[in-house]
């Protein structure tokens, strides 16, 4: 297989990986992140998580001084495409079902996106791959 020319999903987690310190991705999800070839998504679920982190200083970047500008950068600077949460997400989400410890309804919304929209979700959390009995197609980030 090879990666080039794809449509990719990050979580939460590889997105503030990605921005804080690419150390934190293994070669292969910093390979499919690099190559501008690739369609980047994040989910609008994400965004709007990493703001809420960004307002109750949970998170700390010099790289952003408002909310605003976690927008901008997104768009413009890193040229991921915000994937906005759709009827036929919510219809996936709704149809979902529970895995065993893992009740995040974020985190289940974003694998709803990835699921419905037939793309790869590059993750961080082994408590995704039980998904894939429901066709969840993922990219594991090793480190």
């Amino acid at each position: 297989m090879t990666i080039n020319d794809m449509h990719y999903l990050i979580d939460t987690n590889i997105f503030l990986f990605y921005i804080s310190d690419s150390h934190f991705l293994d070669e292969k999800v910093r390979e499919i992140t690099e190559d501008y070839e690739n369609q980047i998504y994040i989910s609008s679920e994400s965004v709007k998580e990493v703001i809420h982190l960004f307002q109750t200083e949970k998170i700390k970047t010099k790289k952003w001084k408002t909310s605003l500008d976690i927008l901008n950068s997104i768009e413009n600077e890193l040229g991921f495409t915000i994937d906005y949460v759709k009827n036929e997400h919510l219809r996936t989400y709704a149809s979902l079902l529970r895995v065993e410890n893992h009740i995040d309804p974020t985190d289940r919304l974003i694998i709803a996106q990835a699921i419905t929209e037939k793309i790869p979700l590059i993750i961080n959390d082994r408590k995704f791959e039980h998904y894939r009995r429901q066709k969840l197609q993922f990219i594991y980030n090793q480190k």
